[in-house]
């Protein structure tokens, strides 16, 4: 069996070039009769930079234990995007809850023109540029679940006409 082959069905080596990025780390007390005790809740985006992203959220007593569950349940939920090379085929407005971020194609060598939280999707799933804009509620879990929303509804021209059944100019 030659080396490329074996390379290919390794699944280390496929999580090994997965971009991971821990967007915010939340911290939650309780007091109980000794003082406070604090947990850990963890928000993460994983991403191929290829057309494939994901986000976890974690929670646990210590912050590794919380950032470790994040990237398990963000490598668990990667879903692909349509993209049309470095940028996105078409403006789009991502919704969640009170939060909505838009997002339009860029120039090439524009960049990513976001905020850490939209900004660290977009790069995860492999946008090199992007104009964002953020509206409403800038929580940092609904503005990344936002974006995700947004990429997640791009289509490209190919399964546009396809779906209408009409020939695209």
């Amino acid at each position: 069996m030659s080396q490329a082959s074996q390379r290919q069905r390794n699944p280390r080596d496929a999580q090994a070039e997965l971009y991971e990025n821990v967007v915010k780390i939340y911290r939650s007390a309780t007091v109980v009769k000794g003082g406070r005790r604090f947990s850990f809740a963890a928000l993460t985006v994983v991403g191929n930079r290829q057309g494939q992203v994901g986000i976890g959220y974690g929670k646990a007593n210590e912050v590794a234990a919380a950032v470790e569950k994040s990237f398990k349940r963000a490598r668990r939920s990667m879903h692909t995007i349509t993209l049309a090379g470095g940028t996105l085929p078409h403006e789009v407005t991502g919704r969640y809850l009170a939060s909505r971020v838009f997002m339009r194609p860029a120039a090439p060598g524009t960049g990513i023109i976001a905020g850490a939280s939209v900004r660290s999707v977009v790069e995860a799933a492999g946008v090199k540029d992007v104009l964002t804009k953020a509206y409403g509620s800038h929580s940092s879990k609904n503005l990344v679940k936002a974006a995700l929303q947004g990429l997640q509804s791009l289509r490209d021209r190919e399964t546009v006409s396809r779906l209408r059944g009409v020939e695209l100019e």
